[in-house]
């Protein structure tokens, strides 16, 4: 079996100076500073549980399967909302998975990462969920660094005993003088290796996902690989060798016999002829910006986040024509605010432009794209196209929409805090 790395921080003593907060010489300034979210090493072996709704901490992505939406809160687990009545939804359960950034659901089992192991859990009784299979060191942590942190405080992180599951974050008054010389005594990173067709009885992620099930096979990305699961005995995942796909992976999609990798650095593309060693086919690169792809046709549309740790100082929608897989080449390009999550539906383009709303165009002619509607004072983080109704996430609220001719309605929203 492989041995995956969970991550290896680097860490300095941070030294406080003590004096009276007073700020009449401007020796303070506001900073976000991040703490880690940490859980026992025993408590983690036997950490999954199902438990009550509770409020949401930090809404992460959004999937759905049958009547169901799970909705992930960012390194706690995944909060369960019965949707069968969609201008109506209820929430009716919280999984506690924690280090849970990602699932996939195949036939009523659903899969899910919790740091590097997989887990496995029989959904066949939405009110009897239970744990089946856990694999152990069979997956990289998505627990990324929190490089949009001004200052990390690690005090008092047993590194011996506990685990860090995840980060929070806090606006702090601190000195100056402590924040601008963290990177003489900071916190330092040395190695942090840190809606798509669906077949059969799948269910359907958002354009942020990192896993995807294909027929027999699960793959989940991580920053630098695709992690190959063959799921044909569903409680039992048989973990196959890993693809090298090169750095900052963050998404991934399916279309017809390709998966469509998203990075900070460009759109990879694999072919899955052979679905247990997908192969790279070709490459298309942007610059340094957060990348998730959807494919319709001939083209792919990717969303660049700029004005963040992912480096690039614009944002933007680039389509990609791939009638030509092997070469595929910029088609057109369109100015975006801070955009995430992306998805189509016939001709319907949906960008989910982060505190800028939701965007939904007609892409006929991906030349001139045409503004539908804008839902504006809205936060949007990652949608779902379905086939009756549009499912979109953000801020700690699920929005539902129902399809118009020439737009969109919303239906129904439901707060998840």
């Amino acid at each position: 079996m492989k041995t995956k790395i969970l991550f290896l921080l680097s860490l300095t003593t941070l030294f406080f100076v003590s004096c009276d907060n007073d700020d009449s010489n401007g020796e303070y300034a506001d900073y976000l500073v991040a703490r880690p979210l940490v859980i026992s090493k025993a408590e983690f072996a036997t950490s999954v549980d199902i438990i009550a709704p509770r409020p949401i901490h930090q809404s992460g992505k959004v999937y759905t399967y049958q009547d169901y939406i799970f909705i992930n809160d960012m390194y706690q687990g995944i909060h369960v909302i019965d949707n069968s009545n969609p201008a109506q939804p209820v929430k009716i359960a919280f999984i506690t998975i924690p280090g849970n950034v990602d699932i996939s659901v195949k036939d009523n089992y659903l899969y899910a990462d919790s740091l590097m192991d997989l887990v496995v859990l029989d959904i066949s009784n939405i009110s009897d969920i239970s744990l089946v299979n856990r694999l152990e060191n069979v997956l990289y942590t998505n627990i990324f660094f929190p490089f949009e942190a001004d200052l990390v405080d690690t005090e008092g992180v047993d590194y011996d005993a506990e685990m860090i599951i995840g980060w929070e974050t806090t606006t702090e008054r601190r000195l100056k003088s402590e924040v601008e010389g963290r990177n003489g005594g900071g916190v330092f990173m040395e190695d942090f290796a840190l809606a798509n067709d669906a077949s059969g009885g799948t269910g359907q992620g958002g354009s942020l996902a990192r896993f995807k099930i294909v027929n027999d096979y699960l793959y989940a990305v991580d920053s630098h690989n695709i992690n190959v699961f063959n799921i044909s005995d569903l409680e039992n995942p048989q973990n196959l060798d890993d693809v090298y796909a090169g750095f900052d992976i963050e998404t991934i999609f399916y279309n017809g016999t390709y998966l469509f990798l998203g990075s900070m650095r460009g759109m990879y593309i694999y072919d899955i002829t052979d679905p247990a060693a997908p192969s790279l086919i070709s490459e298309f690169e942007h610059g340094t910006a957060c990348d998730p792809v959807v494919v319709d046709g001939d083209y792919a549309y990717v969303t660049l986040r700029g004005g963040n740790f992912c480096g690039a100082t614009e944002s933007g929608l680039f389509i990609v024509d791939i009638s030509m897989i092997e070469n595929p080449e910029l088609a057109a390009q369109y100015p975006m605010d801070g955009p995430y999550g992306l998805g189509i539906k016939d001709e319907k383009l949906f960008v989910c432009d982060g505190e800028s709303g939701l965007k939904v165009y007609d892409k006929t002619d991906i030349n001139d794209l045409v503004e539908l509607n804008h839902f504006e004072n809205i936060v949007t983080f990652d949608v779902i196209p379905l086939e009756n109704n549009l499912i979109m996430v953000g801020d700690g609220v699920l929005y539902q929409y129902e399809y118009l001719d020439n737009d969109i309605r919303l239906i129904s929203q439901i707060g998840l805090n």
